[in-house]
């Protein structure tokens, strides 16, 4: 299902595909890989900010609206599982 916002960052990410995956994933190493794909050429930078919007299209339909985390690389992980919110990893030298 395609949203009206997913509709709207298409259209940025055809006017200018750096603004598209700065939206998507924020500051991240994506955000600068689209930069230099776009210089280097303008249908690269594209292609990228369209499957990065592609992944969280798919994100939004696993996980529901909201319910992601994006991990980088185009990888989502739920916010929370069936039993409530995702547990922190435990780094303690005791069990728990």
């Amino acid at each position: 299902m395609v949203r009206s916002s997913d509709v709207i960052l298409i259209l940025v990410a055809i006017l200018f595909p750096p603004a598209a995956a700065g939206i998507v994933t924020g500051c991240s190493c994506d955000l600068l890989i689209n930069i230099l794909l776009t210089i280097l050429g303008y249908i690269p930078g594209h292609i990228h900010a369209f499957w990065l919007i592609y992944k969280k299209m798919q994100a939004e339909e696993r996980y529901g609206n909201g319910g992601f985390l994006y991990v980088g690389n185009g990888q989502y992980q739920p916010l929370y599982h069936n039993n409530g919110p995702a547990q922190a990893p435990y780094y303690g030298a005791t069990g728990q």
